[in-house]
C-alpha cells in the first residue's frame, strides 16, 4: 500500500489504521509539501526584492509602474487560490503537487532573462509578476491536499506546520536574494552582472540571481512529489462536488476570519518595508522587514497545536482582542506629522502582530476541518453507519475546499493592506485611519468568532 502512488482506501479516524501505516504515509507527504511550499511563497514574494533593484541597474519604470509590478503577484496569487482550491480532489495531490511546483520555474527562469536586458518591455515584467502568482496559488491546494491526510485531532498541528514553515519562504525570499544578487553565483552560466553607480564608486550585481537561485531546488522538490508523495482515491470529487461549500454558511464566515489571520500576515509582510521606510525614513528597512514574517511563519504551527489542545475557536477569539491590542500598540509609537515615534517600540509592537496573525493562521484552519465534520456528523446522525462513513468522506472533501478557498479570500490581504496605508497617508498624511479600519475590522471577527464558535451554547463549537 505505501509502495503505491495511488491509495484506495484511507481512512486516518480510524485508530489502528492510522498506528499501523497511515500515521507513516502522511508524515512523508507532509515533509515532501513542506518545501514545495516554502519555494512556492519565495517565489511569490520574490518581487518584493527585485522591483527596488530595477531603477538601479537601469530599467526606467515610474513609481506606480513599480508599484503595479509589486501587486500583481498578490492579485494573481489570490485569484489563482480560488482555482487552486478544486484541484486536488480532480487531479490528485501527487501530481498536482509535482506540477504546480514545476510550474514556478517559469517565473524564476523568466526572471532571470529579463532582468538582464534593461530594454525588456513592461509588458514582459507584467506577465512575470503575474506567473509569481502561481506561488501564492500553490498554498490552497497544498493545504487541501495535507488535510486529507491526518484525522481530526492531528489537522491543526499538521496544517500550521505545513503553513507556518510554508510562509517561512517570505522571510526566506528577502534575506536571500539581497545576499545572492551581490555574488556571481552561477559563474558564466548565470550571465554578466549589471553596473550600478551607487555613493561611493560603482558597483556590481547579478539581479538574475534573484529568479535563478531557486531553479535547482524547485527540479528537487517537485520530483521528489512525483515520485515520493501519493494520490487518495477517497479524496477524489468532481467541481459539482466541491462547489456545495458556496451554500455553506460557515464557508463564508471563516474566509471573513482568514482574511483576518492570513490576510493580516501577508498584507502586513508586503507592506512593512514600504512602512518602516516612510515613517523612519532613517532606518534601513531590509535590515528589519524579515523580521515579522519570520515570527508570523514560525508560531503557525504553535497556533495549529494550540487549537488542537484548546480548541480553535477559543484561541481564534483571544487571539484577534489581542491583534487590536497589537494595532493600537503600533499607533502609539509611531510619529505624528512626521515628528516623534519609537522605532524600537513601533518594532516589537509588529513583531508582536506577526505573532498574532500566525497563531490566528493555524487556529482558523484547525477550525474549518472541525465544523464540517460536526456539521456533517450530526446530518448523519441515528442514519446508520454507511451514513456515519459517508458524512466523514463529505466532510473531508468539503473542509478541503473551504481550506483552499479560505485561503484564496485571504490573500487578497496582500494587496489591500499596502494600498491602505498609501491610500491613508494620500489622504491624511498619515496611517492612523488604515489602522482604525484594521481594528474595526477585528472587531468584527472578534463578534463573528463568538457568536458562532466560542461562545457557551455556540451554534457550532469548534
Amino acid at each position: 500500500m505505501a509502495s503505491s502512488s495511488l491509495i484506495a482506501q484511507w481512512n486516518p479516524e480510524d485508530g489502528g489504521f492510522w498506528r499501523s501505516q497511515g500515521a507513516s504515509i502522511a508524515q512523508r507527504n507532509l515533509w515532501i509539501s513542506i518545501p514545495a511550499l516554502t519555494l512556492a511563497f519565495a517565489v511569490w514574494m520574490v518581487w518584493s526584492v527585485v522591483v527596488v533593484n530595477l531603477p538601479q541597474v537601469g530599467f526606467r519604470f515610474s513609481t506606480n509602474q513599480l508599484f503595479w509590478l509589486a501587486s500583481l503577484p498578490a492579485l494573481c496569487g489570490a485569484t489563482l487560490r480560488i482555482f487552486y482550491s478544486f484541484a486536488v480532489p480532480l487531479f490528485g495531490g501527487r501530481r498536482w503537487t509535482a506540477i504546480s511546483t514545476a510550474s514556478l520555474l517559469l517565473p524564476a527562469l523568466g526572471i532571470g532573462l529579463a532582468v538582464q536586458n534593461p530594454d525588456t518591455p513592461y509588458e514582459v515584467f507584467i506577465l512575470l509578476a503575474l506567473l509569481c502568482g502561481f506561488g501564492g496559488g500553490n498554498f490552497a491546494s497544498s493545504m487541501s491536499n495535507i488535510s486529507f491526510f491526518f484525522p481530526k485531532e492531528k489537522k491543526g498541528t499538521a496544517l500550521g506546520l505545513n503553513a507556518g514553515l510554508g510562509n517561512l519562504g517570505v522571510s526566506l525570499v528577502q534575506v536571500v536574494v539581497p545576499m545572492v544578487i551581490g555574488a556571481n553565483v552561477f559563474g558564466d552560466i548565470g550571465g554578466a552582472p549589471q553596473a550600478v553607480t551607487k555613493v561611493g564608486g560603482p558597483m556590481v550585481l547579478w539581479l538574475q540571481n534573484a529568479g535563478y537561485i531557486w531553479v535547482p531546488f524547485i527540479v528537487a522538490s517537485a520530483l521528489a512529489a512525483w515520485f515520493g508523495m501519493n494520490d487518495l482515491a477517497d479524496a477524489k470529487a468532481s467541481f459539482a462536488d466541491q462547489a456545495v461549500i458556496f451554500k455553506r454558511k460557515h464557508n463564508w464566515l471563516m474566509c471573513w476570519l482568514y482574511l483576518g489571520t492570513f490576510g493580516s500576515f501577508i498584507g502586513y509582510s508586503a507592506g512593512f518595508p514600504l512602512l518602516i521606510k516612510s515613517q523612519f525614513p532613517g532606518i534601513n528597512a531590509l535590515q528589519y522587514a524579515w523580521l515579522g514574517p519570520l515570527v508570523g511563519a514560525l508560531v503557525r504551527p504553535v497556533g495549529g497545536w494550540l487549537a488542537d489542545k484548546v480548541g480553535g475557536a477559543r484561541v481564534t477569539f483571544w487571539n484577534f482582542v489581542a491583534m487590536v491590542v497589537g494595532v493600537l500598540a503600533v499607533m502609539q509609537f509611531l510619529p505624528s506629522n512626521g515628528q516623534g515615534g519609537n522605532f524600537i517600540g513601533f518594532l516589537i509592537a509588529f513583531l508582536f502582530l506577526f505573532a498574532a496573525s500566525g497563531i490566528g493562521n493555524g487556529s482558523t484552519f484547525r477550525m474549518i476541518p472541525v465544523i464540517f465534520l460536526n456539521e456533517r456528523l450530526a446530518d448523519a446522525k441515528n442514519k446508520g453507519p454507511a451514513a456515519k462513513e459517508q458524512a466523514v468522506k463529505d466532510a473531508n472533501k468539503e473542509a478541503a475546499a473551504v481550506l483552499g478557498f479560505s485561503s484564496a479570500i485571504g490573500a487578497y490581504g496582500g494587496f489591500f493592506i499596502p494600498k491602505s496605508y498609501g491610500t491613508s497617508i494620500a489622504l491624511t498624511g498619515g496611517t492612523d485611519a488604515a489602522l482604525y479600519c484594521f481594528i474595526a475590522f477585528y472587531v468584527t471577527c472578534i463578534v463573528v468568532t463568538w457568536w458562532y464558535y466560542s461562545r457557551r451554547n455556540a451554534p457550532m463549537p469548534c
